[in-house]
């Protein structure tokens, strides 16, 4: 079946918030409250400012979604996505749907003047997504993340 890949529409809120909840435990081994999931994920629908969502799509059922959010650049004069939110259903991986939405996004972006670049995170221990973020043609040698968190 074919997968197509468009930008995510309020009615695939609860799937972004289980995806997020999921990938939350896969990856860092981090349990998050559904409620605060879900009051963020519908923060980003009401206010297009702080967020954007994509989602691959198969056969009427969404696989896979992820968020760009924005950095100003005052470097490029113009905004850096930032790739957030990352989850591919684990029988939907190994089937290049990531390299498909990544593909869509950058599309996106590169006929945007405004974007001047698409970056993301990815936790130090998530081997396999550092793999594949190479083989789409991303570098990861150039910048650390530092952070506090509340």
């Amino acid at each position: 079946m074919p997968v197509s890949f468009r930008d995510a529409a309020a009615h695939d809120a609860a799937t972004v918030v289980d995806f997020q909840l999921a990938m939350a435990r896969e990856t860092e081994e981090v349990g998050l409250d559904r409620d605060v999931v879900t009051h963020g994920v519908k923060a980003v629908f009401d206010d297009r400012s702080r967020g954007r969502y994509f989602v691959a799509e198969q056969d009427g059922r969404v696989v896979a979604s992820l968020l760009i959010t924005y950095e100003w650049s005052d470097w490029r004069n113009g905004v850096v996505w930032w790739i957030q939110s990352v989850y591919v259903r684990p029988e939907m991986r190994k089937q290049r749907i990531y390299a498909g939405l990544y593909e869509h996004v950058k599309r996106i972006a590169s006929a945007d003047g405004s974007v001047k670049g698409i970056r993301l995170y990815v936790d130090r221990r998530n081997t396999l997504a550092h793999d594949v973020y190479r083989r789409l043609g991303m570098n990861g040698d150039h910048y650390l993340v530092f952070e506090w968190m509340k």
